[in-house]
């Protein structure tokens, strides 16, 4: 770091000046970012399997269909004079309004399966024209209007799951852009508290680097990555408002530093040095064991965890390149004559913090069963949590497509009609006979095999099942299993909710590794930079229980419903999105790292000083209290700006990240962090030689100095 530091106030204009170049290219890249981003997940399995060969031939299929329902008039029956023809013309708009559409309807196949009870209604499926898309609430007034305009005498309601889902979210597109300026707002009156001069800029124009940087990496892995795996769109959101939260509490750890030694009457660039010898070295690390954290989601054996993996890579290694060069190349040049008008001083420990460091430290006993209550109360929750997909139940609220669902289900179709599984069949002459097999199941309410030209393709046929279940949700049932078991050898059983569940099969069969691969990985980091043995294996399990406390979080939000009508106006989901606690794991143990190294590099360097576990402790919370408090609060402004999307997996990470982190700050590293160590005492420091010979530490770096050489050092102002 002191190398480092000297070569970049020696080189800055040098080092400004390819940054600018950096921010220019990103600037004028970063509005491509989203055409190069695709939807889809690539995993070996054999819903995959099936909706690849599925889609080559008939697109969209693969997709959860949207849903006509046609009510005739009273006394009439699909059987009636002149209501074949009216089926008829409304198949005709339908094509003729919407042509790339492929559609499913008791005109063109005869079955009875689409027929309600009494034979007063009939449905049409409806499915997009390609493979990834979906029929939305757009296409489904497009679709429900062409059907009214065809039979007027009929009475028509559409519906979709993405229809619902839809109709569940916040009203309007949001976009990358507001909610990182909502963000950035956020994060700017967290500055302006904690420095009281314009030094509150200097972050927040390191955050605007680091995220055009990472926008212009991003940008050029889409390139790299292969065909099968591309970079879903989620990304974009997460590296941008990520980003802009770690970006700033980077720099907010250096200037902080700077600022303390240059209150302690260095001059600029000597004061530069040690701030980067102190602070940038926590900056370092902590930006290497995020960045292994989020890496290690690529023994996740699907593609989009490994995307958003392998692109996660970037926001903690980009954010330290950005705070270790051109932060003190800015410093050196501007940052005293920015410490203007200095409404808060620097240099001194705050007092409430030196007082709640005592507090705690008297009580510890009462602080870590109360800090380690809270935890492991909210971990009992997550317990209970039901990752699958949201049922059409948890997503209807009110409006149209509540009302076609409801339609749906009085005319004695249940609402598995949302969820239809195709089925490929090689033999298009095999398929009547997989029609006549599914009918006998009786966790279907039947099966269609379509005829017309669109539905048979190089001597194949798509059979359609309709489960009387919702595929992919908690309340599934047997239907899929029962549709595998019944299909013959060759035949391919496909669709959105099977592809769900063995998403979910693969990506949690896979957890215990990830976890265990990043706690090892986190421990022997930790180990060899705190010298210690017991610290890192506190760390990591406290950043286990940390998540599993924000998985409770997650299940009380949007499994129960708590609060979801007064934050977005919403009710409750009845379950948790498969990728959300992978994904939370993945960056919330890799970020709360951060404030455990920033916290526990100032409480080492306290105690290699004074020699006292208390005194140390004392020093470490006083002097870092304010700042991790201040980075908690920038970062969980970015995540809540972000957790506006209306993208319900996006909204569940965000919402999900952002209590994380203030639980782990306020929580972990606020109340159960000094009361444990405290309890600890000397045990903290222990590292054995056989140890230290493992982690290949220095030789002086191995022992403290011994108790005679212990020099007091007074601590605070208070």
């Amino acid at each position: 770091m002191d190398a480092l530091s000297t070569w970049v106030t020696r080189h800055r204009m040098t080092v400004g000046l390819l940054w600018l170049a950096i921010t220019i290219v990103g600037i004028v890249l970063a509005p491509s970012v989203s055409s190069r981003l695709k939807s889809g997940n690539h995993v070996h399995s054999a819903a995959y399997t099936a909706n690849q060969q599925i889609a080559k031939q008939y697109g969209g299929a693969t997709s959860d269909p949207g849903v006509l329902v046609l009510d005739l008039p009273a006394g009439q029956t699909v059987h009636s004079p002149g209501v074949a023809a009216e089926l008829h013309a409304v198949d005709a708009q339908l094509a003729k309004t919407a042509p790339t559409v492929r559609t499913v309807s008791y005109a063109t196949t005869g079955s009875q399966t689409l027929v309600g009870t009494g034979g007063r209604s009939t449905i049409v499926l409806a499915y997009p024209p390609k493979q990834n898309a979906d029929i939305d609430a757009a296409a489904v007034d497009t679709l429900t209007q062409a059907a009214k305009t065809a039979a007027p005498n009929l009475t028509v309601h559409g519906t979709s799951l993405n229809a619902l889902e839809s109709g569940n979210t916040t009203k309007g597109n949001s976009s990358v852009l507001s909610e990182l300026l909502l963000g950035a707002l956020g994060a700017l009156l967290v500055l302006a508290w904690v420095f009281g001069s314009f030094l509150a800029l200097l972050p927040l124009i390191m955050a605007l680097v680091s995220v055009l940087t990472m926008q212009l990496l991003i940008y050029a892995l889409t390139y790299l990555m292969p065909s099968s795996s591309p970079i879903n769109p989620a990304v974009q959101y997460i590296v941008a408002l990520l980003g802009l939260g770690l970006s700033i509490d980077y720099s907010l750890l250096v200037v902080t530093r700077w600022r303390e030694e240059r209150a302690a009457g260095r001059p600029n660039d000597e004061a530069i040095r040690e701030a980067m010898k102190r602070a940038g070295h926590s900056v370092w690390f902590s930006g290497l064991v995020a960045s292994l954290g989020l890496f290690a989601m690529i023994v996740v054996p699907n593609s989009l965890v490994r995307g958003i993996g392998i692109s996660g890579l970037f926001i903690p290694s980009t954010a330290t390149l950005v705070a270790l060069t051109l932060l003190p190349a800015v410093l050196s040049k501007v940052g005293p004559r920015m410490d203007w008008p200095r409404r808060r001083a620097a240099g001194n420990a705050s007092r409430f913090w030196t007082w709640w460091s005592h507090r705690v430290i008297r009580n510890r006993v009462a602080a870590a069963v109360v800090g380690l209550g809270i935890l492991c109360g909210l971990a009992g929750v997550a317990a209970t949590i039901n990752i699958s997909q949201p049922t059409s139940a948890a997503l209807a609220s009110s409006g149209a497509y509540t009302d076609g669902l409801h339609a749906l289900q009085a005319d004695g179709f249940s609402s598995g009609t949302l969820t239809t599984v195709p089925v490929w069949v090689p033999n298009a002459a095999d398929a009547t006979g997989v029609v006549t097999a599914l009918d006998q199941v009786s966790s279907l309410r039947g099966a269609v095999t379509p005829t017309d030209a669109a539905w048979r393709q190089s001597g194949s046929a798509v059979v359609i099942a309709l489960p009387q279940h919702e595929v992919g949700s908690s309340q599934g049932g047997t239907s899929l299993a029962d549709i595998r078991h019944t299909v013959p050898r060759g035949a391919l059983v496909g669709g959105a909710g099977a592809l769900s569940i063995d998403v979910v099969n693969s990506t949690y069969g896979a957890f215990p590794l990830l976890f265990a691969i990043v706690a090892v990985v986190t421990f022997l980091l930790l180990a060899r930079g705190l010298r210690s043995i017991l610290l890192p294996a506190k760390a990591v399990l406290l950043n286990a229980l940390s998540v599993a406390a924000s998985y409770g979080i997650l299940v009380l939000i949007f499994q129960h419903g708590l609060g979801m009508q007064a934050l977005w106006g919403t009710k409750s989901y009845g379950a948790v999105d498969s990728f959300a606690p992978v994904l939370i794991f993945g960056f919330l143990f890799g970020v709360s790292m951060d404030y455990e190294v920033f916290i526990l590099s100032r409480v080492r360097e306290g105690y290699d000083r004074t020699r006292s576990t208390h005194d140390g402790i004392v020093e470490g919370v006083s002097r870092t209290g304010r700042l991790v408090t201040s980075a908690a609060l920038i970062l969980f402004f970015a995540l809540a700006s972000l957790s506006t999307a209306n993208d319900i997996t996006v909204r569940q990470i965000a919402a999900g990240l952002a209590a994380g982190v203030l639980l782990d700050a306020v929580v972990v590293r606020m109340l159960l962090l000094p009361a444990l160590v405290s309890l600890f005492g000397q045990a903290n420091w222990w590292m054995p030689d056989w140890a230290a010979r493992l982690l290949r530490l220095p030789r002086d770096r191995r022992d403290a100095p011994p108790l005679s050489e212990r020099v007091p050092v007074p601590v605070g102002d208070a």
